[in-house]
């Protein structure tokens, strides 16, 4: 599903925190904490949120409208 562009988003369950499937920091978590998403929104809509490193502007927005 990967190589077909089905999945293009990945999360960490313990952290709830989403970003590419390219980000090195997404590359270190353990694989059992890993988890799929279609898209951005599905990630959202299951409460994680952005990487700050891979998704740094999508980060910096959604910690404005936490605050």
């Amino acid at each position: 599903m990967i190589s077909s562009r089905q999945i293009t988003i990945a999360g960490n369950c313990k952290l709830k925190i989403y970003g590419q499937l390219s980000c090195g920091s997404g590359k270190r978590m353990k694989r059992k904490n890993r988890v799929f998403f279609e898209d951005v929104r599905d990630a959202l809509a299951h409460g994680y949120r952005p990487c700050g490193h891979c998704m740094r502007q999508e980060y910096l927005e959604w910690k404005r409208r936490q605050s």
